[in-house]
């Protein structure tokens, strides 16, 4: 298949894996980044108001990566749905290539933040919330994604904190809890949230419609948050 055959495909889910093979090297992150992958494809797929031709677009939803150690899965999407061509991905992580082990906002298409360090994402999504609200934009939804691990991070204790009385209806968090988290009681992800007042719900990681459904259910006047459990870490 030639290059030019290769950008005009249209890519699907089960097109991912290929995607994520042609990424080779050290320092992949795999379990980080496959933990991901169908929260990831469920969000650009069907929730998420962006696209290559409105990246720019000052009433586009944002998407926070904020669990940038696992960026494979995160690549594979953003190449699936236009965003990056394809041919970057054989280069991942080399000297020259922009696709790095953890997104750079300057050099990935559609990235809106530089990741890697756990616990600045879901901070960075309050106040991309707060500056949108500044703004008089009330249509962005802001949406980041975290790891369970995250969690153990003192300044997203205070994001959370925050949130809920500040009634940031247009803010998302999606925890990927594959119970590698320190300090974390089972169970106590939702109840975290809750206790702030957030809307919370916990789902099977895996399961598309279930995923869609929790992304989509309505939470007015408060912030989101889904907890997607996938297989352990270290199973």
């Amino acid at each position: 298949m030639t290059t030019t055959a290769e950008q005009s495909r249209t890519y699907g889910y089960d097109d991912l894996p290929r995607l994520m093979g042609l990424m080779t090297g050290d320092e992949k992150h795999g379990p980080a980044a496959t933990s991901t992958l169908d929260v990831l494809w469920v969000l650009y797929d069907r929730v998420l108001r962006v696209g290559p031709e409105r990246r720019d677009d000052p009433a586009r939803d944002r998407f926070l990566l904020s669990k940038g150690h696992g960026p494979m899965a995160y690549y594979a999407v953003l190449a699936a749905k236009g965003f990056v061509p394809v041919d970057w991905l054989p280069d991942f992580g080399s000297y020259d290539s922009p696709l790095g082990h953890h997104p750079d906002r300057v050099l990935v298409p559609g990235a809106e933040i530089g990741s890697g360090s756990l616990g600045h994402g879901l901070p960075i999504a309050v106040g991309t919330a707060l500056g949108l609200r500044a703004q008089g934009r009330p249509d962005p939804a802001v949406w980041v994604l975290i790891g369970d691990a995250e969690l153990d991070e003192g300044s997203n204790h205070e994001a959370i904190a925050f949130a809920g009385p500040a009634g940031l209806d247009r803010l998302h968090t999606v925890v990927i809890d594959n119970s590698s988290a320190s300090h974390a009681l089972p169970g106590g992800i939702t109840a975290r949230f809750e206790a702030a007042g957030w809307s919370a719900v916990t789902v099977d990681g895996r399961d598309h419609e279930a995923l869609y459904a929790a992304f989509t259910a309505p939470h007015p006047g408060r912030p989101h948050v889904v907890v997607a459990r996938v297989e352990p870490k270290n199973a």
